[in-house]
């Protein structure tokens, strides 16, 4: 069970379900803190740090062949690797029509009160506003889903998969994904007090929960975790144009 941990930190874990859990709440809790801090001083900075630091993760814990068993190695089937950036970006689309239905432009649509965190400036000109989509855009396609994919659907994945199987841990890192982000969303920072969104929080959650296996399909059917980089990274530039140019 200590395969693929570094020598050193076999001595002190076993890597399974036990180490999985270890890391999430590691990374997790003071994440989803740190997170909500931010939705109240308006500073993100601290979210790209915490992902660098959930990208650091394997590369700290794991030897070599732990990493390349986790997913860090060449695709096996290239051709489902476009398949999955168009995944990602219909998700994001799908997702914003099922705020707009819902919500509108009420307090409950996610991509509203997501969309504060970017703090694009009123009547900006159209030419700044395009460099700053690519600026964000460009972020947002990086730091978050190598951070989360190598976390989430590589380190914390294989700890539980060891113990349960590929499928059952795939529930599990999916709902720390779903979880994690209900700091993002649900728990919202609104006219200086904080509310939970009851319905709009289940609904993201749930949202983000069925995402989030949708990354670790392309996962397995790429044979890499390149292919759940890039269908998060799809995703997740589908919601920042969408939070730029359609709301």
């Amino acid at each position: 069970m200590t395969n693929g941990l570094r020598s050193f930190w076999s001595r002190y874990f076993s890597y399974n379900w036990k180490f999985g859990l270890v890391l999430i709440l590691l990374i997790c809790v003071p994440r989803f803190a740190l997170v909500l801090r931010a939705n109240v001083t308006g500073s993100y900075q601290v979210i790209g740090i915490i992902m660098v630091i959930s990208a650091l993760v394997p590369f700290i814990f794991l030897n070599k062949k732990g990493r390349r068993k986790m997913g860090i190695t060449r695709p096996r089937k290239y051709r489902m690797l476009p398949v999955g950036f168009l995944a990602g970006l219909a998700g994001s689309l799908v997702l914003f029509l099922l705020g707009q239905w819902l919500f509108g432009e009420g307090e409950g649509n996610w991509y509203r009160y997501i969309g504060r965190s970017y703090q694009i400036p009123e009547g900006i000109a159209a030419n700044d506003k395009l460099i700053l989509f690519a600026i964000t855009a460009g972020m947002g396609m990086i730091f978050s889903p190598i951070g989360e994919e190598l976390f989430f659907r590589g380190i914390v994945h294989e700890a539980f998969a060891r113990s349960i199987g590929d499928r059952r841990a795939s529930l599990v890192d999916s709902a720390a994904f779903a979880a994690t982000h209900i700091s993002h969303f649900g728990l919202v920072f609104m006219g200086q007090q904080w509310k939970f969104l009851v319905l709009p929080a289940l609904i993201w959650v749930a949202a983000m929960f069925l995402v989030s296996r949708m990354f670790f399909f392309f996962k397995q059917a790429t044979g890499s975790l390149l292919g759940a980089i890039l269908c998060h990274a799809a995703f997740n530039l589908g919601m920042i144009y969408v939070i730029f140019y359609l709301l």
